[in-house]
């Protein structure tokens, strides 16, 4: 036994699945202590959009830390903070005529949903929150009361209030009207449903099986909210920066959020970092009312400003994704061929396959592993093949996974795959 297993707690996960030391990693390629290479399809569960060790961002983060530049500063003004949100007016908001305040609520996905839980909260007097079957918006108490994962909300140890769970998109396979229960609820005085502050959404459940909402669905839920007063938060945390095509999640359902979460890659790099978006009538904060030690994290607001710089000045990123979306979803239905009831889900580079036999799904993924890739599993029963490669990663590269994933699939459940290469 190592220190490891001897001295860190039992709480650890991904380590158990890729029983290995990592040491070093570039691009798409991480290299174990021993000298072997792991394809990652993984990219830090989504923090890692750009790849490892991107020489884009990490030159001009070298350079500030040998600088002498500031490196911890709370809230307050610096030059790497200015030159960030400057960088995502730019670049990010005024292309898509988004008008939002850019709040800073702590290093990470769930510091923003709180933000997000709180601010909803604090604008509308009304204490009440929707999210959605099989969702996932964090580990602390507030995201975990809009999360369905029962384990996860079981390790709590406290009930989780203020919060109620509805049908995601396709949670009764088509068979009754999109938001049938919300909207009589909402318009019958008898249903005993509070008004709610605000309905939380992932347009695309990461961690909840994949499952991808429909643009009409997401009008729908838009409108409604529109209807009744309520604010709708989008939880961009794991879909957005790119990993669905386009920056934001929602932009192809040509929604706009009261509210959007963003952090993993918004730093470009995978150092912490999160923003909270809302739309300025929104920004009734008092001062110091939300705040946090590591809001003011340098190092991250210089390697965000490079990757939105260097990758979203204009339209040929999206269109270097849109490639890859296309040969990674090829590749998936090729693979999910010839399994019954084996699905493609997700959208864009959070994608993956669903295996209706239980325990499928995490054995692909461990002969991945064993032949060189990092791949995860997604749903509450750990049903779904997830396929997160980088937005950068390369057409041989991506086919190369393709191809371990293939030969692990065809091991595990004894079916030929045939995949025609793309590159």
């Amino acid at each position: 036994m190592d220190i490891f297993e001897t001295l860190e707690s039992e709480v650890r996960c991904y380590c158990r699945s890729w029983d290995t030391v990592f040491e070093r990693a570039a691009g798409s390629t991480l290299y174990g202590e021993d000298g072997r290479e792991y394809l990652d399809f993984f990219s830090g569960a989504g923090a890692l959009n750009y790849g490892h060790n991107n020489p884009v961002l990490l030159r001009p983060l070298v350079d500030y830390l040998l600088s002498g530049a500031i490196v911890h500063s709370l809230d307050m003004k610096t030059p790497a903070k200015r030159r960030f949100l400057e960088s995502f007016q730019e670049f990010i908001l005024k292309p898509r005529h988004l008008d939002y305040k850019v709040m800073f609520p702590g290093p990470t996905g769930t510091n923003s949903v709180e933000a997000a839980l709180k601010l909803a909260r604090k604008v509308t007097g009304r204490q009440h929150i929707l999210s959605f079957t099989n969702a996932f918006h964090g580990m602390t108490l507030g995201s975990l009361s809009v999360t369905g994962n029962s384990m996860k909300r079981q390790g709590a140890g406290v009930p989780l209030t203020n919060a109620s769970s509805m049908p995601y998109d396709g949670f009764f396979d088509g068979q009754t009207p999109d938001f049938l229960w919300l909207r009589h609820a909402l318009e019958d005085s008898g249903s005993g449903l509070d008004k709610p502050a605000a309905v939380i959404v992932e347009t695309v459940q990461g961690e909840g099986g994949l499952r991808a909402a429909r643009a009409s669905w997401l009008q729908g839920l838009a409108e409604l909210c529109h209807q009744h007063d309520i604010l709708l938060i989008v939880d961009d945390v794991q879909a957005g920066c790119g990993r669905t095509g386009t920056f934001f999640s929602f932009e192809d359902a040509a929604i706009t959020p009261d509210i959007v979460c963003l952090s993993k890659s918004i730093s470009g790099f995978g150092l912490p970092m999160a923003l909270t978006l809302f739309k300025p009538e929104l920004d009734i904060w008092k001062p110091g009312e939300h705040n946090g030690t590591f809001r003011g994290h340098n190092p991250a607001f210089v390697t965000g400003a490079a990757a939105l710089e260097h990758y979203w000045q204009d339209g040929r990123f999206e269109s270097h994704i849109a490639g890859l979306i296309t040969q990674l979803h090829e590749g998936l239905s090729q693979i999910a061929a010839g399994i019954d009831g084996a699905t493609v889900r997700g959208r864009g580079l959070l994608a993956g396959v669903y295996y209706p036999h239980p325990g499928t799904a995490e054995k692909i993924a461990a002969e991945s592993f064993a032949r060189g890739l990092l791949v995860e599993t997604s749903g509450p029963q750990g049903e779904v093949i997830k396929a997160m490669p980088a937005l950068t990663i390369s057409h041989a590269n991506l086919q190369k996974g393709l191809d371990i994933l293939a030969g692990a699939a065809e091991a595990v459940t004894g079916v030929p795959v045939a995949l025609a290469s793309t590159v």
